[in-house]
């Protein structure tokens, strides 16, 4: 997983709240397990007016040019701004992955489904929760004629804004590692491989038998 400390991108507004994860990437399009493939068909049923199949790249698409992130000045967005309760609905990490394909790097809403965020960690991509009057303004800046471009600092928990200011935002301790270090769950238990070596030589120390058993079944296995 891609370790995060500091990005720069434009913020793209999607003015929709309780968006879930199946207009997120529509189940017509889970068919693999992979964590690619997935980006081209984000927001399928807004961004374009035909139904998809899969395998058809977007350039071979009917487009809604009335959606977002279809409109050219959002084209290369990194930071999706979106209003509460992003990513309800099922579990699918998907909507994760077609996310981080597309192009983001972070997520900014006043709430977002808890399954949902703690998917973002697992994977590498940024949700910020921040208060609703707050993320009303950078709507008002993302959709303005000069549009907004964010720099966001998981080292400091600082947004810097082009006119110089800041907003503070908070990320529990232990997913803000994940991101800084480029560690996902497995790799976390990864990480303690050494204390884990250690501990299961004093354990086995303390417990002979039990290693002797663990192999005895070993030699019988099938």
């Amino acid at each position: 997983m891609k370790a995060f400390q500091r990005e720069t991108g434009l913020a793209a507004p999607l003015d929709r709240a309780n968006v879930d994860t199946d207009q997120i990437i529509p189940k017509q399009f889970l068919k693999s397990i992979k964590r690619t493939g997935f980006g081209d068909n984000l927001f399928d049923a807004w961004r374009f007016l035909d139904e998809g199949d899969i395998g058809l790249t977007p350039n071979e698409r009917r487009l809604n040019h009335r959606f977002v992130l279809n409109q050219p000045r959002y084209q290369e967005a990194g930071v999706l701004l979106a209003r509460r309760n992003f990513g309800c609905g099922s579990s699918r990490e998907h909507a994760v992955w077609a996310l981080l394909e597309y192009g983001f790097f972070a997520v900014i809403a006043p709430s977002f489904a808890d399954i949902f965020f703690e998917n973002c960690f697992k994977n590498g991509l940024l949700p910020i929760r921040l208060d609703e009057a707050v993320v009303d303004d950078l709507f008002e800046r993302a959709q303005g004629d000069g549009g907004l471009e964010l720099t966001i600092d998981l080292e400091t928990l600082q947004i810097q804004l082009p006119d110089g200011g800041e907003i503070a935002f908070e990320v529990p301790p232990g997913n803000r590692r994940k991101l800084l270090e480029g560690l996902d769950d497995i790799g976390l238990t990864l990480a303690q491989a050494d204390r884990i070596r250690t501990f299961e030589a004093s354990y086995y120390q303390r417990h002979p038998w039990l290693k002797r058993g663990a192999g005895a079944d070993e030699e019988t296995a099938p």
